[in-house]
């Protein structure tokens, strides 16, 4: 059995006849196939890869694949710890934007004590990281007197997961929330924290509707805030079917007037697949130019958007990735909400978040590149060093006896192994029994 080889191979070993998506190696050793398969064996000393070889360097009595793929673990740059497993307490009564809306304000407002929100991030934690997740950004529910409460919690939860999960924490109010006092006291909070400053944009109505005169000030007053303490921005932007949401453009021609020098990273940005096409070009050139990254939440999006009771959705809900890949912004899949009102289902499981936003947005014919949207490319966003097989790199992988993206891409690969360091690890996902009060 492989885990057993595995788990006495000792902190030095190779691994023989491997699989990876090319663009997961910075020089891939033999050319990849039409899939975008490269195929190489791999060296581990000291929990970290020490050598990427063609196939045959290995010693032939070296545990091998048998052409299974090997990939970087990966990382999940949208997610939303604190309202995470609250669906048995606080279901959503119809699936909608609104009904959860309200069910989860109601929960909060109910419920969120620290030590429930401890109890429910160090479940959803715990369910990541057996499924081999690296790096999670979550997004904290920003309303004072909450944050005073929420902000040193997650802080603790970083430091107790340092070394198994990197934990990012980023702010998420409404954008007329960080006017005046409060706008102030929210910003100082997130600074002292390390985190990132987060909103939600507000706009709907039709595409030819002026944008409110207060939305300008606003915005800039957000990059006021972000500016004077250095922050970086992660924002959910345009999360409807509305043709009148469009701060997406806006965001980028702000940043670009600034020269606002921080990361940006736009969560969502649905509406844009329902505006005109130039529109939709013109905005996307100003997000290329702006440097700016979108992250891409296909699950929940598919669950809220465009749902009335008894009608058949005509619409996915998501947004234009294979467009923003061609004008070069970098894009990423992210898990987004678990098991709330937001959406009913998920387990930070970034493989399925990758399986289930290949079908949905057509990430095939070809599959090249496509990888690096649950892995580089959200490592990037958060600014961390993961998501690559490089020499040098933590040896934190995903084995898989799925050789071909169809067999990878056909099963939830319940049976991967995680290598943590270059050691097998042994978490299992949690008894969802846990969270029983």
């Amino acid at each position: 059995m492989m885990h057993d080889r595995l788990a006495n191979a000792g902190t030095a070993f190779w691994l023989r006849d491997a699989r990876a998506p090319a663009c997961l190696l910075d020089a891939p050793p033999t050319p990849p196939d039409r899939e975008g398969l490269a195929r190489f064996d791999l060296r581990i000393e000291a929990g970290r890869i020490a050598a990427i070889a063609p196939p045959g360097t290995a010693p032939t009595d070296a545990p091998s694949l048998d052409g299974g793929q090997l990939w970087p673990c990966p990382v999940d740059a949208h997610t939303h710890l604190d309202k995470g497993h609250i669906w048995d307490r606080a279901p959503n009564p119809d699936g909608s934007f609104a009904g959860a809306v309200a069910s989860v304000t109601a929960d909060r407002e109910a419920h969120w004590t620290e030590a429930d929100m401890e109890r429910r991030a160090d479940f959803a934690l715990r369910s990541a990281f057996a499924h081999g997740t690296v790096a999670i950004r979550t997004h904290l529910d920003s309303y004072l007197p909450l944050a005073r409460i929420t902000w040193p919690l997650f802080t603790r939860l970083r430091e107790a997961w340092a070394g198994r999960i990197a934990l990012q924490l980023c702010s998420i109010a409404p954008m007329e929330r960080f006017a005046g006092d409060e706008g102030e006291a929210l910003a100082d909070i997130v600074a002292a924290s390390g985190g990132a400053l987060g909103m939600v944009t507000r706009l709907g109505g039709d595409f030819a509707a002026p944008l409110p005169p207060e939305f300008q000030p606003l915005l800039d007053r957000f990059f006021d805030l972000a500016e004077e303490r250095g922050l970086d921005l992660d924002l959910h932007v345009d999360e409807s079917g509305e043709t009148g949401a469009r701060a997406l453009r806006e965001i980028a021609l702000t940043a670009l007037r600034r020269g606002f020098r921080g990361r940006i990273q736009a969560g969502h940005c649905c509406a844009l697949t329902l505006q005109p096409e130039h529109y939709q070009r013109e905005t996307l050139a100003l997000v290329a130019e702006a440097a700016m990254r979108v992250v891409v939440l296909p699950m929940c999006n598919m669950y809220l958007q465009d749902r009335a009771p008894g009608r058949t959705p005509r619409w996915r809900g998501v947004t234009l990735v294979h467009e923003m890949r061609a004008a070069g912004i970098p894009v990423s899949f992210a898990s987004d909400n678990t098991r709330d009102g937001f959406h009913a289902y998920g387990d930070l499981d970034m493989m399925e978040v990758h399986r289930e936003a290949t079908r949905i947005l057509q990430l095939d014919h070809p599959y090249a590149g496509w990888a690096r949207a649950v892995t580089a490319e959200p490592a990037a966003a958060m600014g961390i060093e993961a998501g690559m097989l490089r020499v040098g790199a933590a040896a934190d992988l995903l084995m898989f006896r799925a050789r071909h993206m169809t067999e990878l891409l056909s099963r939830p690969q319940a049976d991967r192994i995680v290598l943590r360091g270059g050691r097998v690890s042994g978490a299992c996902p949690p008894d969802w029994r846990e969270l029983e009060a």
